[in-house]
């Protein structure tokens, strides 16, 4: 079976005081694989689209929320089977900022919570997002 190929834009979506968004995926979400499972905010990219514009359009649809996206910092790959069906995924993630702080859940997701990113290891993370979250805290104790 050859696996389908996508391009997804994920976002470190960190207020003013540091935190990171987490969204958990709801048992509604059709194209789900972890259910009860804290993400971070995104998508695929569409055929023909910015993948700025992707990422802000799935921060908007996800969240409510408006976003400046800065420069990406990561990049990983993860291979999920959805309804039968192997995905290879490689996922961009891009360190952004919100203009404000109103996040309106989508049908997609059940909860939100905000989070020192240090202490991404006390909530139920999907796995792929472990070396993000090593990725982004080597990345900020670095000196500039």
């Amino acid at each position: 079976m050859i696996a389908k190929l996508f391009i997804a834009t994920k976002a470190f979506i960190a207020n003013s005081e540091g935190k990171i968004l987490l969204v958990r995926e709801s048992s509604k979400y059709k194209d789900g694989a972890n259910a009860g499972k804290f993400d971070i905010v995104g998508g695929r990219v569409e055929p023909g689209q910015r993948f700025d514009d992707s990422l802000k359009r799935e921060i908007k649809e996800e969240t409510g929320l408006d976003a400046d996206i800065g420069k990406p910092f990561f990049v990983n790959e993860w291979r999920p089977v959805v309804k039968g069906e192997e995905w290879q995924i490689v996922g961009v993630f891009f360190e952004c900022r919100p203009k404000s702080s109103e996040v309106k859940l989508s049908e997609d997701h059940d909860e939100f919570v905000w989070i020192d990113p240090k202490e991404y290891s006390r909530y139920p993370i999907i796995e792929n997002l472990k070396p993000v979250f090593e990725a982004y805290l080597e990345r900020k104790n670095k000196p500039m």
